[in-house]
């Protein structure tokens, strides 16, 4: 295979995540195959670039002519996305490279991943890959996505994306496909670009951190990997990028039975998980342990700064949240500090006599004296303002019986107080929960529906700005 420069390489990117044209291999008039799904992700996505259809049938798909064979595309064509058996795969590899097209994703299954013959098929590839002298994503993925360039290769029905700051790498078409949908339909937030590795013939993690290391349009870096392909160049890799964004990884294959299933997903060995302990460590590289978090910790990063530090204040409308939740954060390294007298006093001229108020907030009298938004809106204010706190929680208590505040105050103290990250949890009636999440959320303030949610969020935040640093 042949070996590119990072100057050469990141010209080749280019051509994934911004390509001007696009041709589809495999091309399908057929509602629901990948060869039609993949055209009409890039319709309902509003791509600019120009389309070009393959199909030895020829004809027209979406009132678009179709050529009969690679041969017939014109010159100059950017990326080729290729939606053939495996069969047909290394001789496709070839001909593109012979008409030219030098970036190639490869949606096919039935590679390494499958039996012997499998990666018998996989070598040819690899063969044809280094012969033609292109660059290929997959194969056995669902493809990748680039938000800015209103751009998707995925064959999964994901429809219109939402843009944000957030990037993903996967080693599963998971993030091109049905976490998308998720993210869509549950989150509020979006993403820039998202790309399944698949079975890694060519292009690989380290690639594409590198790429989006160098690009404005992400901020922060979520990884899914079941083996990484040359630890020494992701070390190097990882330990430049998490300078200056963040970057977390979930890593599957941990356990005996998850490096069998991923052997049988993607046919790679998952690497020793001490090894890989140790390398994510010196990188700066956050280590997450579930998979909801690659979603969690993405929406806060989306809308809210990193916090300085452990420390966190929240208001509470229990006493027994107080108790419980100041025992989660010790347990997840989070410091509870004592407020400044100034900000006790402030709380405390709201509150009951009966109620000695400190950190955390017991905010049930004062909602109780001075009504729900008075109450949580000085609080709040008066925590983000205090010297010993880096960032605040508000558990909201919403019935339809106590009544359902403006919570636009929210927002407004998020935008005055930028350096130091709000997140919102709930306890009381569901639906109303939904309803403020989805006021919230769009505002810029992330909101999670169980109450220890973002206290484990922040708790990884730390640790990704304490590894930061380390870097």
């Amino acid at each position: 295979m042949c070996f590119l420069g990072s100057k050469a390489l990141s010209s080749i990117l280019e051509k994934f995540f911004n390509p001007q044209s696009v041709a589809v291999i495999g091309a399908s008039g057929s509602e629901g195959k990948p060869g039609n799904v993949v055209l009409r992700n890039m319709l309902d996505n509003a791509y600019k670039g120009q389309i070009f259809l393959v199909n030895p049938r020829g004809g027209q798909i979406e009132g678009r002519l179709v050529a009969k064979s690679i041969e017939d595309l014109p010159a100059g064509i950017d990326q080729a996305i290729v939606t053939l058996p495996a069969g047909l795969v290394p001789e496709t590899v070839l001909a593109l490279g012979e008409k030219g097209i030098k970036a190639v994703v490869l949606a096919a299954s039935g590679f390494a991943e499958v039996d012997e013959m499998g990666e018998g098929l996989q070598a040819d590839l690899a063969k044809a890959i280094k012969e033609s002298g292109v660059r290929v994503l997959g194969p056995n993925t669902t493809g990748h996505i680039s938000v800015p360039a209103n751009f998707t290769s995925s064959f999964f029905p994901i429809g219109k994306l939402r843009r944000g700051s957030v990037s993903y790498i996967a080693q599963t078409g998971n993030f091109c496909g049905i976490s998308i949908r998720h993210l869509l339909s549950a989150e509020n937030y979006g993403v820039a670009r998202s790309c399944g590795l698949g079975n890694k013939v060519d292009l690989n993690e380290s690639d594409i951190l590198d790429f989006y290391g160098q690009d404005p349009e992400t901020k922060s870096i979520f990884m899914y990997l079941e083996s990484v392909v040359n630890p020494t160049r992701f070390l190097r890799v990882a330990r430049r990028v998490s300078q200056h964004k963040p970057v977390f990884l979930l890593k599957g294959g941990a356990s005996d039975a998850g490096a069998q299933a991923a052997l049988a997903h993607t046919g790679s060995l998952a690497a020793d998980g001490r090894i890989v302990d140790g390398a994510i460590a010196q990188a700066g590289i956050t280590r997450l342990s579930k998979y909801s978090q690659l979603f969690h910790v993405a929406k806060a990063l989306d809308v809210m700064a990193l916090p300085k530090g452990n420390r966190v204040s929240f208001l509470s409308p229990s006493g027994a949240f107080t108790v419980c939740l100041t025992d989660i954060c010790r347990d997840l390294g989070l410091d509870v500090p004592k407020l400044e007298e100034k900000t006790r006093k402030r709380l405390q001229d709201l509150a009951p006599p009966f109620i000695r108020m400190r950190n955390p907030v017991d905010i049930f009298g004062s909602v109780g004296m001075h009504g729900y938004e008075v109450a949580y809106k000085d609080a709040l204010e008066a925590v983000l303002i205090d010297r010993n706190i880096d960032a605040v929680v508000a558990i909201l208590m919403l019935t339809t019986e106590t009544g359902i505040p403006d919570l636009n105050f929210i927002p407004q103290l998020a935008k005055r107080y930028p350096a130091k990250p709000i997140y919102v949890t709930f306890m009381g009636e569901h639906k109303h929960n939904i309803a403020a999440k989805e006021l919230l959320e769009p505002s810029g303030v992330p909101c999670y529906l169980e109450v220890e949610q973002p206290f484990e969020v922040l708790s990884l935040l730390v640790d990704c700005r304490r590894k930061m640093r380390r870097a």
